[in-house]
Order: C-alpha cells, then sequence, then structure tokens
C-alpha cells in the first residue's frame, strides 16, 4: 500500500478515550498516524487483522500501546480505540462494531468495558494526597439501592432497535436498574442511543421520542449495513480527518471536538426557524456557547452576498468576547468572521455614544470605584444614614435602568427585588444625592459604563424609532421614499444589525438589552440569546419582557454536562443550596434533569489551620500531580490579594503561575491563578478553590446584612452561591477545595455528605 493516498480517520468516541491516555502515549499517536498515512504495511507498524473479525485489525503505537483500526476500504482506515496491548486480544469476542439500520452511521462498541463500568463498577481507587494536605476525614459513600425493576422494560428489544439504540446495547440496556449505570452507558454508548434512552428515562412517550430524537438524525435511504465505507462519509459518524483536528483531539485542546459537530439535540436548536426572540439555557457544560456559535454560523450562512457584518454576536466581557472571536475562527474561518461583529457589550455601547457624542472623550471608572465616589460625597455631606452601595444600586437599577429622569418619575417607579422598602420622604433624599452624585462625576470628568449603557440605550431607541417613523411614511407614500426625511435623519437609516447572537446573556444589564433590542427590527431570527441564571455573577437581574423582548414560548433548555463529572456535578449542586432562580422572564428556572455523562472521582476537601498552610499544601498537590500540564491547573480564590499570595508561594515552590486579569492570563504557561470572578466561559482538567472559608466566601459584610437588610442579603447569598457554582464547574476531571478556620456556609451540606460526623 506505500505510496497510495490513504486516508486516517479517528472514531469520535475514540478521541474521547485518548483525552485520559497519559501525554507522552498521545505524542506517540500523532507520531503514528503519520507513519500510517505514509505506508500501514511498515514493519514497525505491525498491522494486522485480528482473529474473528473481518474488518477489526490492530496495530503499534508504541511499545505499550495499540490502536484498533476498521478497514473502511483498501485505503480507508477509521481508528476507534487505542489500547493497552494486554488489554487488545483479552476479549476479542467482545469487541462489537456495525452500521446502525437508523443513521447509516458507523458505532463501535467495546461491550466488555462497558460491562466492567457500567453494570460491576469497581470502586475507585482512593486517591494519593500530596504532604502537608489535611483530608477532611470521610465516611464510606452510602451503597445505592438496586431498584426492583429494569429502567427500560417496558419497552421491546425491537421497539428499542427502531429507535436507534445499537444492537449490541439493547441486552446491556435491560439490565440497567439505576440512574448512574444509565449516565455510565451514555458515556459508552453510541450518540443516538445515549440520547434516545435519557429520553425514554426522562418520561417522554415512545411517539415523542421517534419523532423529536430519532426522526431527526434518520437517513431518507434504505442503509446497507455491509457498506462501512459509505457510513464513514454520514453525518451520524463523527470523525476527525485533518492534521489539524487530530492534533486538538489529542492534545485536547477546549474547543476541539465540539467545533466539528453539533449533539443532536443542539443541532435542532441551532437551526430552528423562530418568530422572534429565542432563548437556550442550560447549566454549566451543557455546549450553550457551542450552540449559540454555531447558530451565528447557520445566520450567516443564509445572509445574502456582501461585505457587511449583519450578524453581531456579543458577550459581557472584552475577555470572552476575545474567546468567541478565536472560536468562532476556528469553526468557519475568515470567510465566517468577514459576516460576523464581535463585541463586548460594554465596547458596543461606548462606541455607539462616542460615534454620536465624538466630544465625549470622560474617562470610565468601575463599579468600585463608582461606590468609592459614592462614600466621599456621603463623608463630604456629613450624611451617615445611608449605605454607599445601597445608593450605588439604587442609582444603576432603578433611575438609570428605568431611565428616569426628574423626580416625579422616580417617585413613581418600580423597586422590584431591591429588597428595602423606602418611603416617599427617602425618596426624595436619594433623589437629591443622585442628583448631586451625576454632578460629581461630571465635574471629576469621569463616567460609569452604567452611564455609558444607558445612553446608549437611549440613543439606540432614538435611532429605531427614526427607522420606524420613515418606515411608516414611505408606507403611507405607497412604498416610495421621502427623500427630505432620509436626508433630515442623517442619511438613509437602517437597523444596525439583521441579527444578534448573545452570550452569557444572564448577566448583561437592563440597558444592554433596550441598547440590543433596538439595534435590530423586531422580525424573524432577530435575537438569539444564551445563559444560565444559577451562573449569574453580577446584579443584573432582568425581566426581558418588560424590555420588549419576549421570549415566551421560544426558550429551550440543555440538560446534558460534557465538561465536568458527574461527582463533581453533584458537589457544585449542593453549594446551590434551596435558591430559587429566575428564568430572564419573570418565571422560575431550574436545573431539573441537568446531569453528567462523565464519571470520575468525587471532590477531595482539605481543611488547613490557617491561610498560609493551605498556600503550602496547595503548592505540594500541585508538586504530586507530576506529568499534569500546569496550563491544565487552575487555583480559585476569593480575592485579588489572595491570588497573588498563592502565586508567590507557588514560585517559591518552582512552580510558574499566570495570574488572570480582565483579559486572560498574562501567559500561556503555568498554573491559572485568579479571583472566581475570572473564570467564566474556562475550563480545566484540575481545578482548585482555596480560600473557601466563612466570611471570605461570602464576604462578612454581605452576612452582617441579614438583620440590617433582609431582602438584600438574599439577593447576594445567591450571587455568592453563584459564583462558587460557577468556580466548581469549571472543573473537567478533578476538583479539590480547600478552607481555613471555619469553612464557606456553602459547603455545609457537602461536607454533610462526604462526612457527617464532621459536620
Amino acid at each position: 500500500m506505500t505510496g497510495k493516498n490513504v486516508t486516517l480517520r479517528l472514531l469520535d468516541k475514540a478521541d474521547r478515550e485518548i483525552l485520559k491516555l497519559p501525554r507522552p502515549v498521545k505524542g506517540a499517536i500523532y507520531d503514528f498516524q503519520h507513519k500510517f498515512k505514509t505506508n500501514p504495511d511498515s514493519a514497525g507498524l505491525r498491522l494486522k487483522q485480528l482473529q474473528g473479525h473481518d474488518k477489526l485489525h490492530s496495530a503499534r503505537v508504541n511499545d505499550e500501546y495499540r490502536a484498533l483500526l476498521l478497514r473502511l476500504a483498501d485505503d480507508d482506515w477509521l481508528i476507534v480505540s487505542v489500547k493497552h496491548r494486554k488489554d487488545v486480544y483479552a476479549h476479542l469476542d467482545r469487541l462489537t462494531y456495525s452500521v446502525n439500520r437508523v443513521t447509516g452511521g458507523i458505532e463501535y462498541v467495546d461491550l466488555q468495558v462497558v460491562q466492567e463500568e457500567v453494570l460491576a463498577p469497581a470502586a475507585p481507587p482512593a486517591p494519593e494526597h500530596a504532604p502537608r494536605v489535611e483530608p477532611v476525614e470521610t465516611a464510606a459513600p452510602a451503597v445505592e439501592p438496586t431498584a426492583a425493576a429494569p429502567l427500560f422494560g417496558k419497552w421491546s428489544e425491537q421497539e428499542l432497535t427502531d429507535l436507534g439504540v445499537a444492537a449490541s446495547l439493547v441486552p446491556v440496556v435491560a439490565a440497567l436498574t439505576t440512574e448512574d449505570q444509565l449516565l455510565g452507558l451514555v458515556e459508552y454508548a453510541p450518540q443516538l442511543t445515549g440520547e434516545v434512552l435519557l429520553a425514554l428515562y426522562d418520561g417522554k412517550a415512545y411517539d415523542d421520542v421517534l419523532e423529536q430524537v430519532t426522526a431527526p438524525v434518520a437517513v431518507p435511504d434504505p442503509v446497507d449495513p455491509e457498506d462501512f465505507r459509505a457510513a464513514a462519509e454520514r453525518p451520524a459518524t463523527i470523525v476527525t480527518t485533518t492534521d489539524d483536528a487530530l492534533r486538538e483531539a489529542l492534545e485536547g485542546e477546549d474547543f476541539g471536538r465540539w467545533k466539528v459537530f453539533l449533539h443532536p439535540a443542539q443541532a435542532k436548536l441551532v437551526t430552528r426557524d423562530y418568530s422572534g426572540p429565542a432563548r437556550v439555557g442550560g447549566g454549566p457544560g451543557t455546549g450553550k456557547t457551542i450552540v449559540a456559535l454555531h447558530r451565528v454560523r447557520h445566520l450567516v450562512e443564509r445572509l445574502p452576498a456582501g461585505r457587511t457584518k449583519p450578524v453581531l454576536l456579543t458577550t459581557y466581557n472584552k475577555n470572552l468576547a476575545a474567546d468567541l472571536r478565536s472560536r468562532l475562527l476556528a469553526l468557519g474561518g475568515e470567510a465566517l468572521l468577514s459576516r460576523v461583529e464581535i463585541s463586548h457589550v460594554d465596547q458596543l455601547a461606548l462606541r455607539t455614544v462616542r460615534e454620536a457624542e465624538p466630544g465625549n472623550r470622560k474617562r470610565i471608572v468601575d463599579e468600585a470605584q463608582a461606590v468609592r465616589e459614592w462614600r466621599s460625597l456621603l463623608d463630604e455631606l456629613g450624611e451617615d444614614g445611608w449605605d454607599a452601595e445601597f445608593l450605588h444600586d439604587e442609582w444603576t437599577q432603578v433611575i438609570l435602568g428605568q431611565a428616569v429622569t426628574s423626580r416625579t418619575d422616580y417617585f413613581r417607579a418600580r423597586r422590584a427585588g431591591r429588597g428595602r422598602t423606602v418611603t416617599r420622604a427617602e425618596r426624595a433624599e436619594i433623589w437629591q444625592l443622585a442628583e448631586r452624585f451625576a454632578q460629581r462625576l461630571d465635574r471629576l470628568g469621569v463616567q460609569t459604563w452604567d452611564q455609558i449603557a444607558e445612553r446608549a440605550a437611549q440613543l439606540e431607541v432614538g435611532r429605531a424609532r427614526r427607522i420606524q417613523d420613515i418606515d411608516r411614511r414611505r408606507e403611507e407614500a405607497g412604498g416610495l421614499d421621502n427623500v427630505h426625511v432620509a436626508d433630515g435623519s442623517g442619511g438613509w437609516l437602517r437597523y444596525r444589525y439583521r441579527h444578534i447572537v448573545v452570550d452569557e446573556a444572564q448577566d448583561l444589564r437592563p440597558a444592554h438589552w433596550k441598547m440590543l433590542r433596538a439595534m435590530t427590527a423586531p422580525d424573524r431570527n432577530d435575537l438569539f440569546l444564551v445563559g444560565d441564571t444559577h451562573q449569574r455573577i453580577y446584579k443584573n437581574q432582568v425581566t426581558l419582557g418588560s424590555l420588549g423582548i419576549n421570549i415566551r414560548g421560544r426558550s429551550s433548555k440543555l440538560s446534558l454536562s460534557y465538561r465536568t463529572t458527574r461527582q463533581i456535578l453533584r458537589s457544585a449542586l449542593n453549594v446551590l443550596g434551596d435558591e430559587k432562580y429566575d428564568d430572564l422572564d419573570g418565571s422560575a428556572e431550574t436545573l431539573a434533569g441537568y446531569r453528567s455523562v462523565l464519571s470520575g472521582g468525587v471532590p477531595d476537601l482539605h481543611r488547613l489551620p490557617d491561610w498560609a498552610d493551605e498556600r503550602e499544601a496547595i503548592a505540594a498537590l500541585i508538586e504530586s500531580w507530576g506529568q499534569v500540564p500546569h496550563e491544565q491547573i487552575a487555583i480559585a480564590v476569593p480575592t485579588n490579594d489572595m491570588a497573588r499570595e498563592v502565586a508567590y508561594t507557588l514560585r517559591q515552590h518552582g512552580v510558574m503561575a499566570q495570574e488572570i486579569g480582565p483579559d486572560g492570563p498574562v501567559g500561556d504557561s503555568g498554573v491559572h491563578i485568579g479571583t472566581m470572578f475570572r473564570f467564566k466561559g474556562l475550563e480545566y482538567q484540575r481545578m482548585i478553590l482555596a480560600g473557601v472559608t466563612d466570611g471570605l466566601v461570602p464576604r462578612a459584610d454581605v452576612q452582617r446584612r441579614r438583620t440590617t437588610d433582609p431582602a438584600r442579603h438574599r439577593t447576594e447569598m445567591q450571587r455568592a452561591r453563584s459564583l462558587l457554582f460557577v468556580a466548581a464547574t469549571r472543573a473537567r476531571d478533578s476538583l479539590d477545595v480547600f478552607w481555613h478556620g471555619e469553612a464557606s456556609p456553602f459547603l455545609k451540606e457537602l461536607i454533610e455528605v462526604r462526612s457527617p460526623a464532621a459536620a
């Protein structure tokens, strides 16, 4: 076969398997694929057909590992697994591969692995703790009682097969009795099998599963179960072929596989034709951002030819916007980027204001500086009856948030969610203080992001009204343009964008939404937003319907996490407690049905005497991890000072550290360290939460409001829980939680689950 153009593909399930292998083995696999494509018959590769199989072969990756390959045709091969050599020949009769008669895709299943990992899982080995780490003593985990009846006993073998369940797995499905077994099977099963089983388990009717899950991925023509070459070309066979994509898969890049394909449940949301604004929710790791990126590509593909950028992709900060740009480039290249405006929402607002007011060059101050200016104003006036943070929130959320321009309007303004009730006399005082504060900022030549957002919203709403007025006049004139009206408006006005896609929607201000609503015409597929209010880390609570964005009837939710393990997910959900969350439109939102298809070890809890001991223990733990790439390790802490102190301790131990700033990590290598706010949208192989101590998480001043301002206390406690939840769910494989002194109250349930005696 030397000299032929050999095609070598990597099956999606093999991609996931390879991610778990040691780093040197991944490098050997990358070298192997180059050698194989050059000459599969090279003596060093030891390519041979496996006994009892007509299509399955093995080839040498290195001394210890072998690749299992399906021969699709003479010069076309598919890597379906990579195993240690001692495991290749042990259960050859348990290796199954076939063409699914519903999807026409190739399905490979190692029934021996399924049996060992799903139906009879062994207890995981105890983690090796580094020196000086004092883990919390834990009781033996409770054994889940076996359910009396099988989960899928009500459906026949034929019914399951007709839905697309892999034929080789039907006997395994019949033996499932617990949700953990089901989720374990989903990790190893072909994509459609997992989708069908989860839908049935969640109570969907058989016909609904057939229509909503199976039908969208079924091929229209009869499937030849012996034609593996044709099966490899169908969308249901998810493979990696190019060198660059293969390298990303082998190196475990964050976006690796997911930039190439969509999960069927996600794909339906991407391609749906919506009659107006639509929203996709879901917990961490469910692929909301991937849906947003593919939605952008879908919208661009349907644009008429041109050189403009009629699609806006936006999010709440600069760091995330930069990440979206790089991911969109990986998804569709420069051609896709050329039709899309990518901007974080504050940058968009600032550009809008400066375009309309070129003389506005005031310096911008952040929220912390604004609160300090409030304190200075109160000190100068001798006012000690008001809290600076309360006044700032009242000014931003009520006065600016509702575009209140007069004292009379402020007396009428709604204050839902603000907690403390204020009397008419107090409103008069607040209004006077707010006027003085605005004058103070103006005198200092500064402005806040809230002011910019509100001004941008006013400008865009005014622009939209002018466009609507021109459209009305055109309609009255029988479709003819009034040149004088158009010229008088400063040009031929059009909406800035045809489509707007918003990532991390839960963290935008009301003014942002008013601005975005005005930037695109109310029409089909105008606004598409993704987000999860359980991950809201700022104070921006909104009801979209009141801002002209009606998502009722066009709201969907993703429930499968592909990032973190079930064990970490359960621990993170414990952090949320019994808090209630909204759905961005005035109703309740839950994570009911949110689950992971991945399994791993439970999080490790570490209690230390003081902060110095905690830092030393963290350094020792990282040193004990050996070959784990440092850039795949992150440490989240409550404050910037603590981030600097952890970085200093690590460097003393010879561990390189990079602090995460507003623009992301300042370097490419080293452990990433930052406050919990900095980790939104990121993910790591190993995650450490440090300083999760009472008084730090949540802050002591939040706790003090329990009696002085109960409503505000509840709001800020919820936000602090969400922040810890976000940080915990950045973990892909392992999570370690450290604290000194008294643990954060948010860890109470987690500690009780792990160690009732320690609570």
